[in-house]
């Protein structure tokens, strides 16, 4: 899109009309959006395409309609956070991230839904309700980045923001069939900051393309004064990595990370998409992993301290609890009363974690595991996640294979690699070393090479009973 609005052969105002009619089509239905600013953007596309006539320098994204989640700050427009709490808030400013995009080019088409402060993986919240998704209309999403990823996977934008901070960019991508990138921790930064997983929080992309996401990561990526976390951009571009081939590299490969349950078929699919990395010239190992067990309860109480935290900021918990998803309140009410040591001790273990996959990743060039053990699972389950995986009981993070790598901080891409007998997408997590996102996006586009999914849509029909 970028290329032809540049070469005067497309028009940013047909592509954001057209874009515009395809929401109002399609999404009442799947709810990805929380806020549509039609008339907003039919005003920057104008701008944008007068300034394609009148022949100015334009950027990387000059004229690209987009999906921004609604975590992320939208100057002038609305940004709920999934929350009651926030339900009117309209910032004075923009994310660095939505800065960045702006001074690409790009045209916002609206905010996507998210639940409730990107606290859990499934898209629901007490502001615009559930997101259903566009494969089977009954299933979830996941979470927390499901309203980008369910805008980009039903036609509805071509790119969208996203963030992770246990898997939110890429369960839910691969809930959806589409590429979803977490950069290193620090590429994006994370301002203005809203006290909100500090330490675990990675800003990234979705796609429905790798190099649409390499293109979107080249804008974004970049040191910023306002967050002493971020890193450099890297020396070249992200796309320059899209055309070299694996041949030659090493890499491991995982169906559980040594602590998980998948489903027979999710792994038949991944196992498949492992070897095809073999077929293409690499050395592919299987190996077995000992150091993410016992990771999930550091996770959850690091996940859900910073959560208990930034919601003690809005007042006493018996002042705003009516306002919160349930789900929310018990995550927050369960840390309440643990002491600061314990805490510090899940932040040594993650410490201790970050070296492990460090070390373990001086043999190989990158790590690629099942991004969940599961398709797309029932919306309204009275858990929120499955209990069960193929007869086997299980907890629930015994299937999500994202998280231990929020707590690292290592680059993880999710690609879609097949679908179930039922029609559900599936996903591969490709780690790679730390800072080496161009590792990632490599590998990435390889697999796209040798296992194209772009030309697989949703056909969007609403199963039987999908609204009960």
């Amino acid at each position: 899109m970028a290329a032809k609005i540049a070469a005067r052969e497309l028009s940013p105002v047909e592509a954001t009309a057209s874009l515009i009619e395809r929401i109002e089509a399609v999404d009442p239905t799947i709810n990805s959006y929380v806020t549509v600013v039609a008339e907003q953007a039919l005003a920057k596309a104008r701008e944008a395409e007068d300034a394609v006539m009148r022949g100015e320098e334009l950027g990387p994204l000059h004229g690209v309609p987009m999906a921004i989640k609604d975590t992320n700050y939208t100057m002038g427009v609305r940004t709920t956070m999934g929350s009651k709490l926030m339900e009117d808030f309209v910032p004075n400013e923009d994310s660095i991230n939505v800065a960045r995009l702006k001074k690409a080019g790009i045209v916002i088409l609206g905010k996507t839904s998210t639940p409730e402060f990107a606290g859990k993986g499934v898209t629901e919240n007490l502001v615009s309700g559930i997101t259903r998704n566009p494969w089977d209309m009954r299933k979830t999403v996941g979470g927390s980045s499901g309203g980008s990823c369910a805008a980009v996977a039903a036609g509805m934008a071509p790119i969208a923001t996203a963030s992770d901070a246990g898997g939110s960019i890429r369960i839910p991508a691969s809930c959806c069939g589409v590429f979803g990138i977490k950069p290193q921790f620090g590429r994006v930064p994370n301002y203005p900051v809203f006290h909100l997983w500090e330490y675990l929080l990675h800003e990234g992309a979705v796609s429905r393309t790798v190099e649409d996401a390499a293109l979107m990561m080249d804008v974004i990526a970049g040191q910023h004064w306002g967050d002493r976390y971020s890193i450099p951009a890297q020396p070249d571009s992200f796309r320059k990595a899209l055309h070299r081939d694996v041949r030659g590299l090493k890499i491991a490969w995982s169906p559980d990370l040594g602590f998980g349950t998948v489903s027979r078929e999710v792994r038949e699919i991944c196992e498949a998409a492992a070897k095809m990395f073999f077929d293409m010239g690499a050395e592919v190992e299987e190996v077995d992993v000992e150091f993410f067990k016992g990771l999930a309860d550091d996770f959850s109480t690091c996940f859900s301290v910073e959560l208990a935290a930034m919601l003690s900021l809005f007042g006493p918990m018996e002042d705003i609890g009516d306002k919160l998803h349930p789900i929310i309140r018990e995550r927050a009410d369960r840390v309440q009363d643990m002491k600061a040591i314990d805490y510090l001790r899940a932040t040594f273990a993650r410490r201790d974690l970050a070296a492990n996959v460090s070390r373990f990743l001086l043999d190989y060039d990158f790590l690629v595991t099942p991004t969940i053990g599961i398709p797309a699972w029932p919306i309204g389950l009275p858990k929120v996640y499955v209990e069960e995986v193929d007869g086997k009981p299980v907890g629930g993070a015994d299937w999500i294979f994202t998280f231990p790598f929020n707590m690292t901080g290592h680059p993880a891409a999710n690609v879609p690699v097949g679908w179930t007998r039922d029609g559900l997408p599936v996903g591969l997590q490709i780690v790679g070393r730390s800072a080496d996102e161009a590792m990632v996006f490599r590998a990435s586009a390889a697999l796209e090479r040798a296992n194209p999914w772009i030309g697989r849509r949703p056909a969007l029909a609403p199963p039987e009973n999908a609204m009960s």
